[in-house]
């Protein structure tokens, strides 16, 4: 075997580990296995073993190997090392070793730590801590666009959560956005739609949790707390100085209908982003099991959207529909 064809062997079941996110560990004891590479016959050793402390001598010679490129960390500590990073979420943009399916999977895994502090305590602070890991997402996605596909190919099917309905609409609403192009989109547009899209429905965090969590249909008395949360949501961003257009739209329109049969105005006069919205909260309802209802395959559900012409607008949803069909959307897990 080459030298070449030894390092790419290596690049398969290893990755480097890039100055930052050396610095970002704890200084003496690692968490993780760290592995060095003999250059002569192009062989990782063992370093130093996860939690083991570290001399003096030892960090100033492992920063060294590092500037170098010659330090490694195995891919099977990855869970370790990707829920490092799920909390220092804008290392993803430096390190260039990990994959793009697992920059996706980190990216997912903060949305749903972020979220859901959030949503247990909708203040100025977590939301800070929220949009700072939003604005990392994105530029990670205006990059190259297509990575977007990652993200759909990650949608969560199985019992209905506030958080992972919450991060399929931000995926699905998304893709909508963009596809199939949108030449005048700006940088500036695009962030607003993502964090518009992962907030349509912080209302519900004003819902109580006892209804939320329910496992049975609920009762009508019980069912009256649901429909003020479209008008609740905005009312929790705007309080927030997070009140712009995009984000009212999403929060106040996402249940509203083309026939006037949604909520709570309904009004048959939806703005576009409250109608692409709609779309990506049935889809990603539908997709979830919940009380009153089992969950659908996504083809399924899609054809449903598209057939309502009179609920839903066709722009959208025969735009998902065609998605799924032409697999340019990506496979829903």
């Amino acid at each position: 075997m080459s030298q070449a064809d030894a390092l790419a062997a290596i690049a398969e079941e290893y990755y480097q580990i890039g100055e930052s996110i050396l610095d970002s560990f704890p200084k003496y004891r690692l968490p993780l296995d760290l592995f060095m590479l003999n250059e002569e016959v192009a062989q990782l050793l063992t370093y130093s073993r996860k939690d083991t402390r570290l001399s003096a001598d030892q960090v100033e010679e492992i920063h060294k190997l590092c500037a170098e490129g010659n330090l490694f960390v195995s891919r099977r500590d990855h869970p370790i090392y990707s829920k490092h990073i799920v909390k220092q979420l804008d290392l993803v943009l430096v390190d260039q070793n990990l994959k793009e399916k697992e920059v996706a999977d980190i990216c997912i895994s903060a949305l749903d730590l972020r979220l859901g502090d959030f949503f247990e305590q909708p203040v100025k602070p977590q939301f800070e801590r929220l949009l700072s890991d939003v604005m990392v997402i994105t530029e990670y996605l205006w990059t190259d666009l297509h990575r977007l596909r990652l993200f759909t190919n990650r949608l969560h099917k199985g019992d209905h959560s506030l958080i992972r309905h919450s991060i399929n609409v931000f995926c699905i609403g998304l893709w909508l956005y963009v596809y199939p192009t949108n030449e005048n989109l700006r940088r500036k547009d695009f962030d607003q739609a993502a964090l518009a899209l992962l907030l349509h429905d912080v209302g519900m965090s004003k819902v109580p949790a006892f209804i939320l969590s329910k496992t049975t249909p609920l009762k009508p008395e019980e069912k009256e707390k649901i429909p003020p949360h479209a008008a609740n949501g905005y009312k929790v961003l705007h309080k927030l100085d997070d009140g712009y257009d995009l984000m009212r739209q999403a929060t106040v329109e996402h249940h509203e209908r083309l026939d006037g049969s949604g909520y709570p105005m309904h009004s048959t006069d939806i703005s576009s982003f409250g109608r692409l919205t709609a779309v990506a909260d049935a889809f990603s309802a539908m997709l979830q099991k919940r009380p009153y209802a089992e969950a659908k395959e996504a083809l399924a559900a899609a054809r449903e959207l598209a057939e309502a012409k009179n609920r839903f607008d066709l722009a959208f949803s025969g735009k998902l529909l065609a998605s799924l069909l032409n697999d340019s959307f990506g496979k829903v897990k």
